[in-house]
């Protein structure tokens, strides 16, 4: 059963500067954008998004048995103008390898996370909107390499 009920705590360890832990005791640093010390609550958001879709893919992918080797997602996003500065738009790119990888199966699993299964992605989408894409490379190399 999913979690209906989360929990943090956030500390402030001065200037702008935040460190939030979960119960677990993992924590994450976040910063003012303009300190660039650590991730910005604002990018902290992306990244959740991109983990949150990473992850339903890789298992969409991994029960159509087309493993992937690598995926990469390049997430961007355009903030309003007026407080409180929310994204209205955001692109996902998915880069992505493996030997058994389609294009049908990958497009159906994005479509499945973003559409249905990415609680991050449900959230965003009422203020945002999302556009993906997706391109698979060949080889075994990370695609950054």
């Amino acid at each position: 059963m999913a979690e209906d009920r989360m929990e943090i705590n956030a500390r402030w360890t001065g200037a702008l500067g935040f460190e939030a832990e979960n119960p677990q005791g993992a924590s994450i640093r976040m910063d003012s954008v303009h300190a660039g010390v650590a991730p910005s609550p604002m990018q902290l958001v992306l990244m959740a998004l991109a983990g949150c879709t990473g992850m339903d893919v890789v298992s969409i992918l991994e029960k159509k048995r087309q493993p992937a080797e690598s995926i990469e997602i390049h997430a961007r996003g355009t903030r309003a103008e007026n407080h409180p500065r929310g994204f209205t738009d955001i692109e996902l790119e998915y880069v992505l390898s493996g030997a058994q990888l389609t294009d049908e199966a990958v497009a159906r699993a994005i479509e499945l996370s973003i559409n249905k299964y990415c609680s991050v992605g449900g959230m965003l989408a009422k203020a945002a909107n999302l556009r993906t894409s997706f391109r698979i490379v060949s080889g075994e190399k990370s695609p950054n390499e």
